[in-house]
């Protein structure tokens, strides 16, 4: 069958066109539709993702053509986001394995990691164990071994398919001995010795479910392709928010930090911990999505 596309060039401007009629949902990666088309494209093809000028007017070969419109449908009529055509996802230089077990991996904690949380960690080089709740895909596990290359991390998530996809990229880093993968509610699965004060965690990371019932109800359906229960937090997202707060206390040191992902919630977060003392950390997307609390500002239970 003959069709009337020969180059990327034409591959590209279909793409363009055919997402933006669809009036696709960006936030999984890309922020508009050149860039997931381009994206796309150039991973169907197998060609450099940083390098798309020279093979503009490539001629292509009519199976690469039929490959990359059967993806530029996939992503038009089905609304699959990009990260799970592909099953890759990029994190701040890093690429994590993702598919359908998993949310795509999306965390401005990952950019304040880059410095090792400081000032709020003295030295990120003296940082003896960190925990990750939530991990999903495992993709601030990893970028938490890097920024503290000397600690033992832990990792926790309810889903043993989201441990799953996290045991691969776990893998994929050579990481084994340094990131313990853990399967149960929150704190519930860790070791009991990580409550002594000598062998609690210094940082305590975590992109939890957080979105509001309300937001809920009202996503795209890009984002319904994503396990519903990493994504919910309850009528005001801070159902699981508020238990990882409540219990911190009990697994940090006493100069230890918890950082918090929370997206566009910081007003569910000021009504529900209206009287902690709240760090609010700048990333890209401003200064209300990720918040700090030092374990010595942790409500204790009486």
């Amino acid at each position: 069958m003959t069709t009337p596309f020969a180059t990327v060039r034409d591959l590209l401007r279909y793409a363009v066109t055919r997402f933006s009629k669809a009036k696709l949902a960006f936030g999984h990666g890309s922020d508009n539709a050149y860039d997931e088309a381009a994206y796309l494209v150039l991973h169907t093809l197998d060609l450099p993702l940083d390098t798309l000028e020279p093979f503009m007017d490539a001629r292509l070969l009519p199976d690469e053509i039929a490959a990359v419109l059967a993806v530029i449908e996939r992503r038009a009529a089905d609304r699959v986001p990009a990260a799970y055509l592909t099953h890759e996802a990029w994190m701040h230089g890093h690429r994590f394995y993702v598919d359908e077990r998993v949310i795509v991996p999306r965390s401005f904690i990952g950019e304040l990691l880059d410095d090792g949380l400081q000032p709020y960690v003295a030295d990120p080089e003296q940082v003896g164990a960190v925990l990750e709740l939530c991990t999903g895909s495992g993709c601030l596990a990893i970028l938490a071994a890097s920024a503290f290359p000397n600690a033992e991390i832990d990792a926790v998530d309810l889903s043993d398919k989201a441990l799953e996809v996290a045991e691969i990229n776990v893998r994929d880093y050579g990481l084994e001995d340094r990131i313990g993968l853990h399967r149960g509610d929150l704190y519930a699965p860790l070791p009991a010795f990580r409550t002594d004060p000598d062998s609690r965690y210094d940082v305590i990371l975590t992109n939890p479910p957080y979105v509001n019932a309300a937001s809920m109800a009202a996503l795209p359906p890009e984002y319904r392709h994503e396990p519903e229960m990493a994504l919910a937090g309850g009528d005001d997202g801070m159902d699981i928010v508020r238990r990882i707060v409540a219990e911190a206390h009990r697994w940090l040191h006493d100069d230890g930090v918890l950082v918090v992902e929370i997206g566009n919630e910081r007003e569910h977060v000021e009504a529900a911990f209206g009287g902690l003392e709240l760090t609010w950390l700048p990333t890209s997307a401003g200064d209300d999505a990720v918040f700090l609390i030092q374990a010595s500002d942790l409500p204790r239970k009486a």
